[in-house]
């Protein structure tokens, strides 16, 4: 049988090859099949700026969709009969604009979508443009005053081809080779019982990993028995919330400014935010008191949004409020991402009794992993792991088997050392173009973190309309104005770590364009 079908196989390959011997031989064609590219279209001497438009195209419309790999220059450059030296061109420019990455062996791959705006398929209801802004749809995002708790949703979803929006990580730096490497290890080592309900704290494997990493990078000594894993710090937040709810504590203290999305996680469990003013020092113990809150959310490593850290008086004076009575809320925020300052101890490493204490990955590694930690005092510790079981019944253990591997295997430290020196360029990219095109912009918290706070302390004007001029020239920020909850100097929150250092210098550049927008009396500086 099996000769029978190999025998009919060259006689199928022989009659094939007598026919294209007699078949005139077409001109050769200078072209691809690869998103049927044909160089011919190219103006002269832009065989570069043609090549990478197609491709940026590609990615937008959807031919090539996230994941997808690019051919090898050396073959793609051969469909088309360039040089080797006009697809690496193409491809460098895409990878310096964040859509495509360089992934070793694995080739060059798609890693972020090129935003195109799409009309939405229902027209909203009428809403009044911001001053300044001719787009509608993106003066929306900023019209409600103060923003509701879908206000991150929606902002999300505009269409926008630069973001500075802060929280935001360098997703395209993402480990996926050592993740996929820790990965295969532990399914290799786990055994069928591993693959069944696993403990609500979390994985045993994870809160060790958590507890030495805590103890080599935030100077806390923590047993993994003290270590809760939660769904990112939102998660976190919110069960704590809940939990001082039942204990009779119907208010938590907030920095102001301070965090938006964390107002909303503490109102939607019904605990009131009375703000807190913070200044060079951090945040005013004295005005702390006369709220007669019973406790306090802070982030005292790198404050957010402004960057202050806690002064040593003022981390004195804290203590001595929690001595009384009070509970501190450390949200260690940014605190691994500094670049011009020594590190900054944890409180929780000197006041474990009355600090509770959340941190987690969506900033080192990705937020989709949804993976943080919290650590309590003993008074609230079983009551947290209750309300978690209750939510979730614990994390998925796999992504938390694979972190714990990389954690303990140094890799996350590699990580880190990569993410400061890519972090530290961009930010300074940003601080220049914020000198060239928004002259009398005010710089806040440089020193470490992801984001920028920029205030203009000579002009008035509502932050919410620069926000939505921008967004209506592309560019998404977030007005200063959405994290404080009384009055303050106009500004914006604008994250770098996640844009290229040429998008980071056009959207800033966009910038200073709507600015002259809302405020006319600022001119813009060229480009």
């Amino acid at each position: 049988m099996n000769r029978s079908i190999g025998n009919a196989s060259n006689r199928s390959i022989t009659r094939v090859t007598r026919v294209t011997s007699v078949t005139p031989v077409a001109p050769s064609v200078s072209g691809s099949d690869f998103l049927q590219l044909n160089p011919e279209e190219a103006p002269a001497g832009g065989l570069s700026d043609w090549l990478t438009r197609r491709l940026r195209d590609a990615i937008a419309d959807g031919s090539l969709p996230v994941g997808s790999r690019l051919p090898a220059t050396r073959v793609l450059a051969g469909e088309l009969r360039v040089s080797r030296g006009v697809v690496t061109e193409a491809y460098r420019r895409l990878t310096e604009d964040g859509h495509v990455a360089g992934r070793g062996r694995g080739g060059t791959v798609v890693v972020a979508p090129v935003a195109v705006p799409v009309a939405p398929p229902v027209a909203p209801a009428p809403v009044a443009p911001a001053a300044g802004s001719g787009d509608p749809a993106g003066a929306a995002v900023f019209a409600v005053t103060p923003p509701g708790a879908d206000v991150f949703d929606a902002l999300r979803a505009a269409p926008a081809r630069i973001d500075l929006s802060p929280g935001v990580p360098d997703l395209a730096a993402f480990p996926r080779t050592a993740w996929l490497r820790a990965e295969r290890a532990v399914l290799r080592s786990l055994s069928a019982s591993g693959l069944g309900y696993g403990d609500p704290r979390g994985a045993l494997e994870l809160r060790r990993a958590v507890a030495n990493w805590l103890a080599r990078n935030r100077g806390i000594r923590v047993d993994a028995g003290e270590v809760l894993i939660t769904s990112g710090t939102a998660q976190g937040l919110g069960l704590l919330a809940q939990v001082l709810r039942d204990d009779g504590i119907g208010a938590m203290a907030v920095e102001d400014p301070g965090s938006l999305g964390a107002r909303h996680h503490l109102r939607d469990r019904q605990l009131e935010t009375p703000p807190v003013a913070v200044d060079a020092e951090g945040v005013r113990v004295d005005e702390l008191r006369a709220t007669g809150a019973r406790a306090v959310l802070l982030t005292p490593a790198h404050q957010f949004p402004t960057g202050v850290v806690l002064g040593g008086v003022r981390r004195r004076e804290l203590m001595r409020w929690a001595g009384e009575g009070g509970l501190i809320v450390e949200d260690d925020y940014d605190a691994e991402h500094r670049y011009d300052r020594p590190p900054v101890p944890a409180l929780r490493s000197v006041l474990a009794e009355r600090v509770c204490y959340a941190g987690s990955v969506s900033k080192l590694l990705a937020p989709a992993l949804r993976v943080g930690w919290m650590l309590a005092p003993p008074k609230y510790r079983d009551a947290l792991v209750k309300a978690k079981r209750f939510a979730d019944l614990g994390n998925a253990v796999l992504p938390q088997l694979v972190l714990a591997r990389l954690m303990e295997s140094g890799e996350m430290e590699r990580h880190l050392r990569l993410l400061r020196r890519r972090h530290r360029q961009r930010r300074d990219a940003m601080i220049a173009a914020i000198g060239k095109h928004l002259p009398g912009a005010v710089v806040h918290g440089a020193a470490a973190g992801l984001h920028l706070v920029i205030t203009f302390e000579s002009a008035e004007f509502a932050d919410t309309d620069l926000a939505g001029a921008a967004l209506a020239r592309g560019v998404k920020v977030q007005p200063l104005s959405w994290h404080r909850q009384r009055p303050g100097r106009p500004g914006l929150v604008l994250g770098y770590a996640a844009t290229p250092p040429g998008g980071i210098a056009e959207g800033v550049a966009t910038l200073g364009e709507a600015l002259s927008e809302v405020v006319p009396e600022v001119r813009p500086r060229g480009r």
